[in-house]
């Protein structure tokens, strides 16, 4: 199985799962063979927490037939990763820093990580 594969498997139940070196402890995401860090091949796969605010996001324009504005974030988990997402809600209320909860859902029929603002 591919890191890519058991990472979309996740996905499939529910999960969104990181990997993690066990050489130097550093959580990796997009799923891959060696660590980025150390070049470790003992990686690891953890479930995230899910918490982590937004790094960067751009809005994307639709008409309101097609779905409407949504954005496309770069969220950092609070494992230190980041990765490319939604934001739900209100396009015009994302902010840089706005802590968010990822979690899965599903884009076209296909498990997809989002995120939604946090509530705390």
């Amino acid at each position: 199985m591919t890191p890519d594969t058991h990472f979309k498997e996740g996905l499939a139940a529910g999960e969104i799962r990181l990997q993690r070196c066990a050489a130097c402890d550093t959580h990796i995401f997009f799923p891959r063979v060696l660590c980025p860090a150390c070049h470790g091949t003992d990686l690891t796969w953890v479930t995230a927490s899910g918490a982590g605010e937004v790094y960067t996001f751009t809005t994307v324009r639709q008409r309101p037939e097609r779905g409407g504005d949504y954005n496309v974030a770069m969220v950092e988990l609070a494992e230190g990763v980041r990765m490319m997402t939604r934001v739900d809600g209100d396009p015009q209320a994302v902010k840089v820093g706005m802590p968010v909860t990822a979690y899965v859902g599903d884009i076209d029929g296909t498990p997809a990580v989002l995120c939604r603002k946090s509530e705390a």
